[in-house]
C-alpha cells in the first residue's frame, strides 16, 4: 500500500519534482557573452521567479514594455544595431524627465532585452533607481562592463553616473563633494558636447535636486536660461517639468507658462500634468491646481488599471492625490473630495507599497477623509463612517486617535455628548499609561546612567522625551473634547480657553464660539486675519460672512460674498458651511443658489477634457478568464467562483521550495478563508499528471483545488511572467464575485501572509457597502 504524506513531509521530496518548472518554462535569453549552456546552468542554479542576471534585476518591472505615446520628446544618439532597442531607449529618457521611474526602468530593461550590448540601457536602468544605492550600482555596473561598446557621449554619461553612485556619501562633506562631482562631469559632457540638450536638462534636474547633498542654488537665471537653450530647440520638451521644480518656492509665477505647457509636453506620463499643479496652488489658483492634479490621477488610474500595476508602485501617484483633495476642499468640491479619499482608502493595500505607517494611498486617504469631514462640519458622516472600514481602528496609535478625537467632536456636535464620553474615558485611560511608561523608562534610563557614572539628568529626560510626543497628543485630544462639552452646555470662555490649549481647532468654528461667548471684535479680527493667510479658500469666507453679519457689519459681509461668489463655481452647496448662508444670500438679494460661473484664465494653454484622460477614480479590473484541469482532470474555471470571492496562488510547481512554503501556509487557514465567504484555488506550472501524482502523496488530500497551467497561458494572462527571460513569477489574487481583480501581488518571492490576505479582502469587500452617498441625499445643515 503507497505511503501518503502530509504537505509539511512533501517538502522534503521537491527534489524529486524539480525538474518541473525547467520542463515547461522557455529558454530566457542569456546575459550578453554568455552561453546558452551557461543561461541554462545559471537556471538550475537560480531559484523559481529569481532573475538569471542577479539580485537587482529581482524587483522592478517583469514584463515587457510597449512603444508610447506622449511620453515626450527627446534628443539622444544611442549606440545600437537595433531600431527597437534605440526608441525603448528614448522612451525611457522620456519618462525619466517626467518621473516615471518605474516604467522608465521597463524601457530600459526591454532595450537591453533586444540589445544586450546597449550599455547606455543599463545607465537607464541605473537612473531609474536613484533613490535605490545597491540597484543603482548594480545596474551602473552592468553599463560599465558594456562601455566599451557606446560612443564617446554616451561613455561620459556611464562614467560620471558611475563615479556618482560609488562615492563615498556618508557625510554631509562627502555628499557635497560627490553632488559637485557630479555637476563638474555633467558640465565637462556638454563643453565637448555642446548641442547635447538631454545632458542640459539633466543638468538643471540635478543642480535643482542637489539642495539635498548641501549644494546651494546659486543662480536661479542661469539655470533658467539653460531650460530656455533646451525649449529653443525642442519647445515641447519634458523639461517644462525642471523649471517648475525650479521656480516652484522662489517666484512661481515665472513658470506659468511651462505650466501651461508641462501635460502637453508628455501627456502619458500623469506626473507632467501633476506639475503645473504645485505652480497654481502656490498661486492660489486652486481650480487650475485641481485640474491639473485630476487630469494626473485620470492619467495613472487608466496606467494602471490597463497594465495590471498595483497602484502604489508608481511614485508620487498618492501625493498628487492628497493634495487633489486639499484643492477640492479649498474649493468647496466636497462631495469630490469625500469620493476620491475613499477612493484612495479602496486601493489595494500592501506590506511594502501601501499601508498605514507609510505615505501612500491608505495613510493620505484616511487623512484627507478626515480632513474633509472635519473642515466642513459633516459631523452625521463622521459618525457614519466611525462605523465601516473606511475610519475603522487601523493599528496606528496617532491615526487612531485622531479618529477618535475628530469622532467625540462630532458626537458632541450632533447633541450626543453622552456618546463622546466613552471615548475620552479611553483617552484618558491611555494618558495614564503612557505617563506611566515615561516614568519607569526615565527610572531605567536613571539607574542605567548612574551605574555607567553619566548624565544622569541628560539620560533621564531623553528616555522619558520618546514618551512625550504621545502624551501631549492625548492631552490635547481630552482637552478638545472638555472643550466641545463646554460649548455643549453654554460654558464658551471656558471651551475657547481648552480649545487654545488644544490646538488643531479649525478657526471657523473658534470664531462661531467667540460670537457665542460675547467676543465679536476679537471674532472679526481673528477670521480676517485668517481669510487674509487663507486666500482663494472658500471655507474661511464662509465664515467671516457668517462672523461679519453677526456683527452688524452687513457691507462688510456683502463684499466678503462677492468674493465667496467668484470662486463659487464648484462649490457643493448642500454642505452645512454653504448651506448655512442661504438666509444671508437671501438678505443681500442673491438667487437661492448663489454660485456663479467660472472664469477661464487667459494664460493656461490648450486643455484636454478631463474624462478624455482616463477615470476619476482607479476601479478593479476584470480578471481574465481561465479553465484548467484540477488533480482529477476535470475542469475548473473562473466561472465557476462567479458571486463568490476566491484567492489564486500562482506557484511555481511542488519543485520549488518557497512554493510549497507558501501553500503550507496557506493550506491551514483555508477554513478562516471560507468562513469569511472567500474560496481558494491554486495554480500549477506542473504538469496534470504530476500534479496529480503530488496530490495522491497527500495523507488527507488538499484543502483548496490544484489546477494545471503548465503552457504558462493562465500565468502570462495574469502577468505572472518575466517577458525577458521567459520564465514564470510567483502570484497572489483577490478576485471578487463580481470577477474583478482587488488585490495583488506578483513577485519573485511567493506571498507568505494568510491572515494579511485575509484581512484585506474583508476591509476591501466591506468597503463596498460603506461608501458615502452625496451630501444632498444624505447631511442636513447642522448649525
Amino acid at each position: 500500500m503507497p505511503r501518503k504524506h502530509s504537505v509539511l513531509t512533501l517538502l522534503a521530496s521537491v527534489v524529486i519534482l524539480s525538474t518541473v518548472v525547467a520542463a515547461t518554462a522557455q529558454e530566457a535569453t542569456p546575459p550578453a557573452g554568455d552561453t546558452a549552456t551557461n543561461a541554462e546552468a545559471a537556471r538550475k542554479e537560480t531559484p523559481e521567479g529569481h532573475s538569471l542576471h542577479g539580485e537587482i534585476f529581482n524587483d522592478g518591472p517583469r514584463q515587457a514594455a510597449y512603444p508610447m505615446t506622449g511620453v515626450g520628446t527627446v534628443h539622444f544618439d544611442v549606440t545600437t544595431q537595433s531600431d527597437e532597442a534605440r526608441a525603448f531607449v528614448l522612451q525611457g529618457i522620456g519618462q525619466m524627465h517626467g518621473f516615471w521611474y518605474f516604467e522608465s526602468e521597463r524601457s530600459f530593461r526591454q532595450a537591453a532585452m533586444l540589445d544586450p550590448d546597449c550599455a547606455i540601457a543599463y545607465w537607464g536602468m541605473a537612473y531609474s533607481n536613484r533613490r535605490n544605492a545597491d540597484r543603482t550600482k548594480g545596474f551602473i555596473k552592468k553599463a560599465m562592463d558594456h562601455k566599451d561598446k557606446a560612443s564617446p557621449r554616451e561613455q561620459r554619461y556611464i562614467e560620471a553616473y558611475s563615479r556618482y553612485a560609488n562615492a563615498k556619501a556618508e557625510t554631509s562633506d562627502e555628499k557635497k563633494k560627490r553632488a559637485e562631482k557630479y555637476i563638474s562631469d555633467l558640465e565637462e559632457l556638454l563643453l565637448e558636447f555642446p548641442d547635447d540638450i538631454e545632458a542640459k536638462a539633466f543638468l538643471c534636474e540635478y543642480i535643482w535636486s542637489a539642495r539635498r547633498e548641501g549644494i546651494k542654488m546659486v543662480s536661479y537665471l542661469t539655470v533658467d536660461a539653460l531650460i530656455q537653450d533646451v525649449l529653443d530647440v525642442e519647445p515641447l520638451h519634458p523639461v517644462h517639468h525642471y523649471r517648475i521644480h525650479l521656480w516652484d518656492t522662489k517666484k512661481a509665477d515665472r513658470a506659468l507658462e511651462s505650466a501651461a505647457r508641462c501635460g502637453l509636453a508628455a501627456p502619458q506620463i500623469a506626473h507632467m500634468w501633476h506639475m503645473p499643479g504645485h505652480i497654481y496652488s502656490r498661486l492660489k489658483r486652486y481650480h487650475d491646481a485641481v485640474y491639473q492634479q485630476e487630469a494626473s490621477a485620470r492619467v495613472d488610474h487608466a496606467h494602471m488599471m490597463k497594465d495590471l500595476v498595483l497602484p502604489d508602485q508608481i511614485h508620487n501617484f498618492a501625493h498628487n492625490n492628497e493634495w487633489c483633495i486639499r484643492n477640492l476642499i479649498h474649493i468647496g468640491q466636497v462631495n469630490d473630495a469625500i469620493a476620491l479619499a475613499q477612493n484612495m482608502m479602496g486601493l489595494p493595500r500592501h506590506p511594502k507599497y501601501n499601508h498605514i505607517g507609510k505615505f501612500g494611498s491608505f495613510k493620505y486617504g484616511r487623512q484627507r477623509l478626515l480632513d474633509v469631514l472635519r473642515t466642513y462640519q459633516l459631523h452625521d458622516q463622521m459618525i457614519a463612517l466611525s462605523e465601516t472600514p473606511y475610519l475603522e481602528d487601523c493599528g496606528n496609535d496617532t491615526e487612531d486617535l485622531k479618529r477618535d478625537r475628530y469622532l467625540a467632536a462630532a458626537l458632541v456636535a450632533v447633541g450626543t455628548a453622552e456618546k463622546a464620553t466613552p471615548i475620552r474615558q479611553k483617552i484618558e485611560t491611555l494618558l495614564n499609561q503612557e505617563k506611566k511608561k515615561q516614568k519607569e523608562a526615565g527610572d531605567k534610563a536613571q539607574k542605567e546612567a548612574e551605574k555607567a557614572k553619566k548624565d544622569v539628568k541628560k539620560a533621564r529626560k531623553t528616555a522619558e522625551d520618546k514618551h512625550g510626543r504621545r502624551i501631549r497628543d492625548l492631552e490635547k485630544a481630552v482637552q478638545e473634547i472638555d472643550g466641545r462639552i463646554a460649548v455643549a452646555n453654554g460654558k464658551y470662555d471656558e471651551a475657547l480657553e481648552l480649545f487654545k490649549k488644544a490646538g488643531g481647532i479649525p478657526v471657523e468654528e473658534q470664531v462661531a464660539v467667540m460670537l457665542q461667548a460675547g467676543k465679536t471684535d476679537d471674532a472679526v479680527k481673528k477670521i480676517t486675519d485668517y481669510v487674509g493667510s487663507n486666500r482663494g479658500e472658500v471655507r474661511p469666507l464662509t465664515a467671516q460672512i457668517e462672523t461679519l453679519w453677526a456683527a452688524k457689519k452687513n457691507d462688510e459681509a456683502k463684499k466678503s460674498f462677492d468674493q465667496l461668489r467668484n470662486i463659487s463655481s464648484t462649490i457643493d452647496i448642500a454642505a452645512p458651511a454653504f448651506a448655512r448662508l442661504k438666509p444671508i444670500a437671501t438678505e443681500l438679494g442673491f438667487d437661492d443658489d448663489w454660485r456663479t460661473a467660472a472664469v477661464t484664465a487667459s494664460d493656461i494653454g490648450a486643455r484636454p477634457p478631463l474624462d478624455s484622460l482616463g477615470p476619476l477614480h482607479w476601479q478593479p479590473v476584470p480578471a481574465p478568464h481561465w479553465s484548467l484541469a484540477d488533480v482529477q482532470n476535470q475542469p475548473r474555471a473562473l466561472s465557476d467562483y462567479r458571486d463568490k470571492p476566491v484567492v489564486m496562488i500562482f506557484y511555481l510547481g511542488f519543485g520549488c521550495l518557497h512554493c510549497a512554503e507558501q501553500l503550507q501556509k496557506f493550506a491551514p487557514e483555508t477554513e478562516k478563508f471560507r468562513a469569511a465567504g472567500i474560496d481558494v484555488v491554486a495554480v500549477s506550472t506542473d504538469k496534470q499528471e504530476l500534479l496529480d501524482r503530488a496530490y495522491k502523496d497527500l495523507e488527507d488530500g488538499f484543502p483548496f483545488p490544484l489546477v494545471s497551467d503548465d503552457q504558462l497561458n493562465v500565468f502570462k494572462r495574469y502577468r505572472c511572467y518575466d517577458d525577458f527571460e521567459s520564465q514564470p513569477l510567483h502570484g497572489t489574487f483577490l478576485i471578487d464575485g463580481e470577477g474583478r481583480i482587488r488585490w495583488q501581488d506578483i513577485s519573485y518571492e511567493p506571498f507568505m501572509d494568510p491572515d494579511f490576505v485575509l484581512q484585506e479582502a474583508q476591509r476591501l469587500l466591506g468597503q463596498d457597502e460603506s461608501v458615502s452617498k452625496p451630501l444632498t441625499d444624505q447631511v442636513t445643515a447642522t448649525p
